[in-house]
């Protein structure tokens, strides 16, 4: 979208007015006190400067002023607010989401219910078109939004701020940057994801040199702003360039420079290794982080009996069917057909087998999300008279009556007496699952630093993927799913409006998550599954109905059910085609071959 000259000279002359009254110099730090009280400072004053800049987009949304002061009352908004996140959404999560959350209803399905979106991203869709008709809802959110600042503060007066966390937070806000500013996840209307990305940095600079980090890092940090801030179009941007030769070096060294000065990492484990250097390391991924059992880590003899388990006839009830029957290697661990045969062979599974690759590292399985764990899907799919038709307890038996087996278990289980119980089974296939994420693609080697890992065509597909064709927005990287970076604390789902067919405009009936949990935002949603090998994987979507990729772009290129004319007011794709070429989409399909793993 292109900003009017009235707009965009607003813009400037407002942020120019911001940062004249925010120029306070700060000193970088010698002591832990001295940082604590500098960062208190820094935070306060920032805070300072967008609590008044929400004022101000309050008292002209009152008036109601004109669309182009409006957008750049917003603008402006947005950016004090990008200096912040770094702190914000690494210390106040919750806080951050009510600020600039996705402007979808909040669903928590423990507790049954959905909360109203808020904050910076609903503004953006009450001004991306503006309708004087929407200036009651814009103050509101605009008083919501200074409402949502009381917390914040309070979380900065309770907060002691040391090196490691500073650090931790300022390594993820360019994790962040990376898989969510880029793309612009959250300016999706107005297009500012690339230069807000250098306000979030310029403030990492800040911070960094709070802890004394070395001036050849600040100047590296500099140089990564510098190239967010020419005067590119978002349909420009080199997005590979930048990752591979920008933001992926700039992480490193942060890394490196922290370990080499003998500083301290945080204790606690998080989704990725504190000495990760980049988000593309092919051991970044704590894999503990995704169990929710100490018992269930895996180890190389739990590993060992999960896959002997995994490729083993006697899991299912009639002894003639194993977990690798339907998750074939040579198929990506998928099985080619749009939905498997039933056990007893008089019809077929509900849905389509999705690859287990990268499985174990997300929060939720199975399409519909209904098992929070690999555990319980393991179990799930034992029970399921379609695809097993057994128990965790016949298994259990049969592999008591082995000696070798069970002494094998009871090496890899040091709780157990003398008898396998149900449990053990389905800890070690899911310990089996939790170790299937090879991270060898050529996609990979290119973000390594293999510059001639990616073809021209595959280069061009990975900037459509993340500007144009908005993929990157669902499909997270690096895992390219719904659960997003730096946390990967949640796993999206989608409502896109599948059709049963492609190109018959006529909905296909699965009701997805809704029919396990009756909230309204769920009715057709289904989770984001990674499209990492997505060249061995077909047919593709839950239903299986769409054969080819190029079906699957054509379906996306349109908009989705909205584009073949179908009302479903749910549906979080957005309903703008996105006018890709028949080149570009051959070029994006390009780019999703390159996921494949070696």
């Amino acid at each position: 979208m292109k900003l009017s000259k009235s707009l965009i000279a607003g813009v400037i002359v407002l942020s120019t007015w911001l940062s004249c009254t925010n120029t306070t110099p700060f000193a970088t730090t010698s002591s832990s006190a001295d940082l604590d009280s500098l960062v208190h400072q820094w935070l306060n004053q920032h805070m300072d400067s967008l609590e008044a800049g929400a004022t101000r987009l309050q008292s002209l949304a009152a008036t109601p002023a004109k669309e182009a002061e409006l957008r750049a009352a917003f603008s402006d908004c947005r950016r004090l607010f990008k200096q912040l996140e770094w702190f914000s959404v690494y210390y106040a999560p919750a806080t951050s989401r009510q600020l600039n959350g996705p402007p979808l209803p909040e669903i928590e399905v423990e507790e049954n219910k959905m909360s109203d979106p808020a904050g910076l991203q609903v503004m953006e869709e009450l001004l991306f078109p503006y309708d004087t008709s929407a200036s009651a809802a814009l103050l509101k959110e605009a008083k919501g939004f200074i409402s949502s600042l009381i917390p914040l503060r309070h979380t900065i007066e309770n907060t002691r701020f040391d090196t490691a966390h500073i650090f931790d937070a300022c390594k993820m806000e360019v994790f962040r940057v990376e898989v969510l500013g880029i793309s612009g996840f959250d300016t999706p209307l107005c297009g500012w994801g690339i230069p807000e990305t250098g306000v979030a940095l310029s403030a990492v600079k800040e911070m960094m040199a709070f802890i004394a980090a070395p001036d050849n890092l600040l100047k590296r940090l500099d140089r990564v702003i510098a190239v967010t801030e020419q005067a590119t179009s978002p349909g420009e941007f080199d997005y590979a360039l930048f990752m591979s030769q920008q933001l992926h070096p700039l992480s490193a060294a942060m890394t490196d420079w922290f370990y080499s000065a003998g500083l301290q990492p945080i204790a606690y484990p998080q989704a990725l290794k504190n000495t990760a250097r980049t988000l593309f390391d092919s051991s970044a991924f704590n894999t503990a982080y995704f169990v929710h059992n100490a018992d269930a880590v895996p180890t190389p003899e739990k590993v060992a009996l999960g896959k002997m388990l995994f490729y083993e006839n006697r899991l299912a009830g009639n002894g003639q069917r194993s977990c690798s029957s339907c998750h074939m290697p040579e198929k990506a661990l998928t099985d080619g057909m749009p939905k498997n045969t039933s056990l007893d062979g008089s019809a077929t599974v509900l849905r389509n087998t999705p690859t287990l690759l990268y499985a174990g590292l997300q929060q939720a399985q199975f399409y519909d999300m209904r098992s929070p764990t690999l555990e319980n899907q393991v179990l799930d799919v034992l029970h399921n008279e379609a695809e097993m038709q057994s128990s965790p307890e016949k298994v259990a038996s049969w592999l008591n009556q082995e000696p070798a087996l069970k002494s094998q278990f009871k090496a890899a289980f040091p709780d157990i007496q003398d008898t396998i119980l149900p449990r053990h089974v389905t800890r070690a296939i899911a310990a089996y699952i939790r170790e299937l994420h090879p991270f060898r693609s050529n996609l990979d080697n290119y973000m390594r630093g293999d510059s001639n890992a990616l073809t021209g065509q595959q280069k061009k597909g990975l900037n459509l993927f993340m500007g144009k064709a908005r993929c990157a927005t669902c499909h997270f990287m690096p895992l390219f799913n719904g659960t997003a970076a730096p946390s990967f604390a949640t796993t999206e789902s989608e409502v896109l409006g599948v059709l049963v067919a492609p190109g018959v405009a006529k909905l296909d009936p699965d009701m997805g998550r809704y029919t396990h949990t009756q909230l309204e935002g769920l009715q057709y949603a289904f989770k984001t599954p990674t499209i990492r090998n997505i060249a061995k994987t077909a047919p593709y979507m839950h239903n299986g109905a769409y054969k080819t990729l190029d079906e699957v772009m054509e379906f996306y290129n349109k908009g989705g059910a909205a584009g073949y004319g179908i009302d479903l007011p749910g549906q979080t794709l957005s309903a703008d085609p996105l006018h890709l070429s028949e080149e570009e989409k051959k070029s994006i399909i390009a780019f999703m071959e390159s996921l494949t793993d070696h």
